[in-house]
């Protein structure tokens, strides 16, 4: 198996990524942007997610294609995020035209960080408006993992949190990235680390190359118990060209990488979120072979993303933050 150029989503060709953040509120953006509309769909898990502009992504929903997609930090004050992304593309002109009226197509997902230690006193109107354009300003083929974006709070049951991406190339020659914010009710590790849980789909030494440890304890333990709510948001991609239902289905695998990589995803307070979108550059020769591939890489693809997303992140300078896995375990 091998990755992409970058071992980033960007790796799938006609999307750019763009992050920016706040470091006083400890809290940022992530962006998507499609060189042209793309093909996109969405499977929710959690117990209590919030986002903007999902309900247009099912397959039998009227708009078929998406001009970015954000993932953010601030919980629901932080849907102010698809505002900014659709004044940018606006003023491009990019997005569905009606007439005079241009209406660029941005869904979102946040994860809620509001407890991280930044200063939320941001006055009447929370800066996730203008971080999403600014991070559309910023947005290319290569992006800071970790402690960036829309990671740039997030945090997990015992280690921070962070942004994540990783890429894989599949047999028939498409391209399959992941990218996520793992603000995880549960850990990335095996019984407090080094071992990531994601260790059996490493490609290389991307996490540290240590492997799967002799013995794993498989305790349970969540963030803040019993009560604190949590969100793994992410993000699959491929050039591979896909219709809305076969995104969905893909959106549906992808979410498994989530169990992958955490122990535990989908529970009554997370917000666990997966979009999938297709920008359509290559063909399927035999659909249904080339789609079950697809589908089951983007799934480790997750995965590992959710590992490099906690293997590169620094710790919050705030007292009381949990440790960074560097800052624990070493480069």
């Amino acid at each position: 198996m091998r990755t992409g150029p970058k071992n980033l989503i960007t790796d799938v060709a006609g999307l750019s990524i763009g992050n920016a953040q706040d470091a006083k509120v400890a809290s940022g953006v992530t962006v998507a942007l499609f060189d042209t509309e793309a093909v996109a769909s969405v499977c929710v898990t959690g117990g209590a997610a919030a986002a903007r502009d999902i309900e247009c992504l099912a397959p039998e929903a009227t708009v078929d294609s998406v001009h970015a997609i954000l993932l953010s930090g601030g919980s629901g004050f932080g849907l102010d995020a698809a505002s900014g992304a659709q004044a940018w593309l606006r003023e491009r002109g990019r997005g569905v035209v009606f007439g005079r009226a241009v209406i660029p197509i941005t869904p979102q997902a946040i994860c809620f960080d509001l407890i991280n230690g930044g200063d939320k006193d941001w006055g009447r109107y929370p800066p996730y408006r203008e971080l999403a354009y600014d991070a559309c300003e910023n947005a290319g083929d290569t992006f800071a993992l970790g402690t960036a974006g829309g990671g740039y709070g997030a945090t997990t049951a015992d280690l921070k949190g962070g942004l994540g991406s990783a890429s894989v190339v599949t047999s028939a020659g498409h391209t399959v990235g992941a990218m996520v914010v793992v603000n995880a009710i549960g850990s990335a590790v095996m019984g407090g680390g080094p071992h990531f849980w994601a260790a059996p789909w490493e490609i290389g030494d991307e996490f540290g190359g240590l492997g799967s440890p002799k013995h794993a304890s498989t305790d349970l333990a969540w963030k803040g118990r019993p009560l604190t709510p949590a969100t793994t948001i992410a993000m699959v991609a491929t050039d591979a060209k896909l219709s809305k239902p076969q995104a969905r289905r893909l959106a549906i695998a992808a979410s498994g990488g989530k169990s992958k990589g955490l122990r535990l995803a989908h529970a009554l307070f997370d917000g666990d979120t997966v979009f999938a979108a297709s920008t359509g550059r290559r063909h399927l020769r035999d659909p249904a072979t080339e789609i079950i591939e697809i589908c089951a890489l983007a799934s480790d693809c997750l995965a590992r993303a959710i590992a490099r997303g906690v293997h590169a992140a620094t710790a919050l300078p705030f007292a009381g933050t949990v440790p960074a896995w560097r800052d624990r375990f070493g480069a």
